[in-house]
């Protein structure tokens, strides 16, 4: 009896370390292929900036009347692109919080063709706004796979700056607010985030992920307001340059 006992122990131990490696195992590979993806899509984002870049540098070099502006200047209102098809590609994301070298595409949509994408990886909610519009420019991005596009949102600080750059220029905003809602919140997607049918008078972005890491209970928001825009012939705001710098020398 007792020695029956004693395989049943052993093969119970057996079996808890064949758990322990089988779960190690699996956690290794998600955060290997994870890592891998977000590799992928960051130079599949560094690809689509760098052509916008030499477009207008090749316009502006075709153009003699153009010179450079020689202190800071207004753009006046931000251009407003026409919304694309789905799963386009019309944006990159940079967040310097999330690290120097950080940048994603944004592409219309937030399927699976869009958010599980090997070069895409954040997606536009396609009833909401596009960049520099006036109400809610909202996109949506994986926390924790398929490159964890917004693995950081929870730590981001007030007043830091949100980049969205598109063929026409660059956007900047500014974090204000993170909430935590349950995934039927869409109210947070509103031209007014939680107001529906309040006509809107501001120019927002909003980011929103799953929470906490490797779940789906709830979503985490982040607002951010609009600061500024300028023309990609201008060259990247003054906080981006360096990024922009460092991404086009690989």
């Amino acid at each position: 009896m007792k020695r029956g006992v004693k395989i049943l122990g052993v093969i119970g131990e057996l079996l808890m370390t064949a758990g322990v490696l089988v779960m190690l195992f699996i956690g290794w590979q998600l955060w290997w292929n994870d890592m891998i993806m977000a590799k992928e899509q960051s130079n599949a984002a560094t690809e689509i900036s760098q052509n916008w870049i030499d477009e207008a540098k090749q316009h502006s070099a075709d153009d003699a009347t153009v010179a450079p502006a020689p202190g800071p200047v207004d753009y006046g209102d931000p251009v407003v692109s026409t919304a694309p098809g789905d799963a386009q590609a019309f944006a990159v994301l940079y967040v310097p919080r999330y690290g120097a070298d950080y940048h994603r595409t944004i592409a219309q949509g937030t399927g699976h063709n869009v958010l599980n994408s090997t070069t895409l990886g954040i997606g536009h909610y396609p009833d909401t706004q596009m960049p520099g519009e006036v109400g809610n420019f909202a996109v949506a991005a994986h926390r924790s796979a398929y490159g964890g596009g917004m693995h950081l949102i929870n730590e981001l600080q007030l007043g830091d700056a949100i980049y969205v750059q598109t063929s026409d220029g660059y956007y900047t905003y500014r974090f204000r607010d993170l909430e935590y809602v349950p995934p039927s919140a869409v109210g947070v997607l509103a031209p007014v985030p939680n107001l529906p049918g309040v006509a809107p008078v501001d120019r927002i972005i909003t980011l929103t992920s799953c929470n906490p890491l490797y779940s789906t209970a709830e979503r985490i928001i982040a607002y951010g307001v609009y600061e500024s825009w300028q023309p990609t012939s201008a060259g990247p705001p003054e906080g981006l340059a360096p990024i922009i710098a460092a991404q086009a020398q690989g």
